[in-house]
């Protein structure tokens, strides 16, 4: 598959018009877009985040936080100019104007990382958060 920029592929499978929201041709036509999901810093897509409409990404590995992890969050956090919101599970927001740019979750069976679609550091963000939560052998 040639690489769609993530925002493209986000936004193919959402609805502007709202009188859509009824019409199941549309909506198969639009999911046509997911039998490939695109993959970036070599994570592959698998879905979108059900409120926020991030692409989530899936980690390779099980993530359990501790406080090791959570220094490595706040590390790669800095790099980017961002501070972590701890809610339900942490956010990177951007110091300058609060602009969520990524959430981890933890999953008993994997990690997620979703993803600001127009995040114009995003695939290096995704890459360094995917490196140094990974688990260390």
């Amino acid at each position: 598959m040639a690489k769609v920029p993530i925002g493209a592929w986000v936004m193919s499978q959402k609805i502007a018009d709202k009188k859509q929201l009824r019409n199941r041709t549309a909506f198969l036509e639009r999911i046509k877009n997911r039998e490939e999901y695109p993959s970036y810093a070599g994570l592959a897509v698998i879905g979108l985040g059900g409120s926020c409409g991030k692409p989530c990404f899936a980690l390779p590995y099980t993530l359990i936080w501790d406080q090791s992890k959570l220094e490595q969050l706040e590390k790669v956090a800095q790099e980017f100019r961002c501070y972590i919101e701890y809610g339900a599970y942490p956010h990177l927001k951007l110091e300058e104007d609060d602009i969520e740019v990524a959430a981890v979750q933890d999953w008993k069976t994997f990690g997620t990382i979703y993803l600001r679609p127009g995040y114009e550091h995003g695939e290096e963000l995704l890459t360094r958060l995917a490196s140094s939560l990974a688990p260390q052998l």
